[in-house]
């Protein structure tokens, strides 16, 4: 009992912890992206431009991932193409990430820099910032 009571963590108060700022992205792909994908190509572009050591303070984690396609009536406009055939110009995703308070400038540049990821076409673009995961959802998702 004794040894149980010792070596139980305790749980940081939140003065301690660091602070989060969620950032909404609008992810735009010429070909269908997984969740995996998209975390792989933000490292990916962070790293291209700031290495690992300035990347591995940014603190960043995918906590939301939102396919539009599936909702064709909402954004029937956005992903068809104008032309007769009505085939789709590129697929439409909104994500949310977290990053450290102090880190969004570098994080927004490296991933607006990113333009291709595996050959293929990909424009992600920071609609917002919040500190919340569900301020940002209410005011840039929904």
């Amino acid at each position: 009992m004794i040894c149980e009571d010792i070596m139980k963590l305790k749980i940081l108060p939140p003065t301690l912890r660091p602070n989060n700022r969620y950032l909404v992205l609008d992810i735009k792909s010429e070909v269908k992206i997984s969740k995996e994908e998209l975390v792989s190509a933000i490292w990916y572009g962070c790293l291209r431009l700031y290495g690992e050591l300035e990347t591995s303070s940014f603190n960043l984690w995918l906590m939301r991932f939102y396919d539009l396609n599936n909702y064709s009536s909402k954004n029937s406009n956005s992903i068809m193409d104008n032309n007769f055939n009505n085939e789709i110009s590129y697929y439409h995703f909104k994500a949310v990430l977290r990053c450290q308070r102090g880190f969004e400038d570098n994080v927004r540049g490296s991933l607006a820099l990113l333009s291709n990821y595996n050959n293929k076409k990909i424009a992600i673009t920071t609609i917002g910032i919040s500190g919340t995961i569900a301020s940002s959802i209410e005011k840039f998702i929904n």
